[in-house]
């Protein structure tokens, strides 16, 4: 089951409640005001999803409460990418890492690392 949030204009982003915890532990330890999502070129397929503590506000994002004690903050220039994505937060093997379920993207690169959406 996942949270469905919006972020001003219509568009929508969810996190599971796994991502969810994890985001909230992970804000508190790192005495963070919220979780950034952004994504920048790079990779062999295109786009990285890039996801930081936000320490002070940058008006140019769009912010999103997920719960009352995690927000998440949507880079201004990628939010048409991230439009409807899921985040989750997965355990594969000995690794836990946030997964990224993005309907707009078209592929992904062979190590999972990039992706491509059209354009």
């Amino acid at each position: 089951m996942s949270v469905q949030t919006y972020v001003p204009g219509g568009v929508s982003v969810r996190m599971t409640p796994t991502a969810e915890q994890q985001a909230r532990k992970e804000i508190r330890r790192e005495s963070a005001r919220g979780l950034r999502l952004a994504v920048k070129p790079s990779g062999c397929s295109g786009y990285m999803y890039v996801l930081d503590y936000v320490r002070d506000n940058n008006p140019q994002d769009k912010s999103i409460a997920i719960a009352d004690d995690v927000t998440l903050f949507i880079d201004n220039g990628s939010v048409s990418i991230v439009n409807g994505t899921e985040i989750d937060y997965v355990t594969e093997g000995v690794n836990s890492f946030f997964k990224f379920r993005n309907p707009n993207a078209t592929g992904e690169c062979g190590c999972g690392e990039s992706f491509t959406v059209n354009a």
